[in-house]
C-alpha cells in the first residue's frame, strides 16, 4: 500500500502541475518495485478520483483537471518497462470507450494491466464509433473486449454498444467498467450473457487469473 504521506505529497504536486515533483515521487516507487497495478490503484486512480471531487466543488478549474490528467497519462508512460516486460501468452484483449466517451485514462489503465499479465492489450481511444470498433474486434479477434462508461447519462449507448457487439460476436466475453456504475446502471449489464461489471483493478485481475 503506498501510504498516505506520499500520496499527498504526490496530490499537491499533480494539481500544481508540477510535473518533475511527480516524476520523481513515480519513479522512487518504480525503483522500490512497487507493483503496477498498486500504482495505478493507490496513486493514479485515487489522485484523479480526488480531482474529480476537487472540481464538482468548484476547487479547481476545468483547465487543471484536464492538465491533471494529461500529466497522469505522461506518468503511465514510465511504467511501461514493467508492463511490456512480460511474457506474452498468445491472448488479446481490445479496451474501447464508447462513443461519446472522452475520458479515457481508466481505460487505458485496463489495457496496461492485460499488458502487464502478458496479453496484448489494445487500447483504441475515446469516443470510438461503434462501427469502428466492430470492426477493429473482427479484425483482431481478441479474446475478450473491455468497455469504458464514465457518464451516467451515455447508459443508452452502452446499451446499443453491449447489444451490437453480441449481436456480431455472440461468445465472446464483455468487460464493462467506469465512474459512471457509482451512479447505477447495473441493471443493464445483467441484461446481457458474457458481460461482467469490472468495478475495481482487483476484480479485473481476478477476472485474468481465472482465464
Amino acid at each position: 500500500m503506498i501510504d498516505d504521506t506520499i500520496y499527498e505529497k504526490y496530490f499537491k504536486s499533480l494539481i500544481k502541475g508540477a510535473r518533475y515533483d511527480c516524476i520523481a515521487i513515480v519513479d522512487n516507487l518504480i525503483k522500490q518495485n512497487v507493483a503496477v497495478d498498486e500504482i495505478y490503484t493507490h496513486l493514479f486512480q485515487r489522485a484523479l478520483y480526488q480531482v474529480g471531487e476537487y472540481w464538482e466543488m468548484n476547487k479547481i478549474s476545468v483547465a487543471t483537471e484536464h492538465m491533471a490528467t494529461a500529466l497522469t497519462e505522461t506518468l503511465m508512460i514510465r511504467m511501461q518497462p514493467k508492463l511490456f516486460s512480460t511474457e506474452r501468452i498468445g491472448k488479446k484483449s481490445v479496451i474501447a470507450c464508447i462513443a461519446n466517451e472522452y475520458h479515457q485514462v481508466g481505460a487505458k489503465m485496463i489495457a496496461d494491466i492485460f499488458e502487464m499479465n502478458g496479453w496484448d492489450g489494445y487500447f483504441v481511444g475515446a469516443n470510438t464509433p461503434l462501427s469502428e470498433l466492430i470492426r477493429f474486434i473482427d479484425e483482431q479477434k481478441p479474446d475478450v473486449t473491455g468497455l469504458s462508461l464514465s457518464l451516467y447519462f451515455n447508459l443508452p449507448e452502452l446499451t446499443k454498444t453491449l447489444d451490437q457487439l453480441q449481436n456480431a460476436f455472440p461468445d465472446m466475453p464483455i468487460l464493462v467498467g467506469g465512474q459512471a456504475f457509482r451512479w447505477g446502471g447495473t441493471e443493464i449489464i445483467d441484461q446481457f450473457k458474457n458481460v461482467e461489471l469490472m468495478s475495481d483493478i482487483r476484480t479485473l485481475q481476478k477476472f485474468i487469473n481465472q482465464n
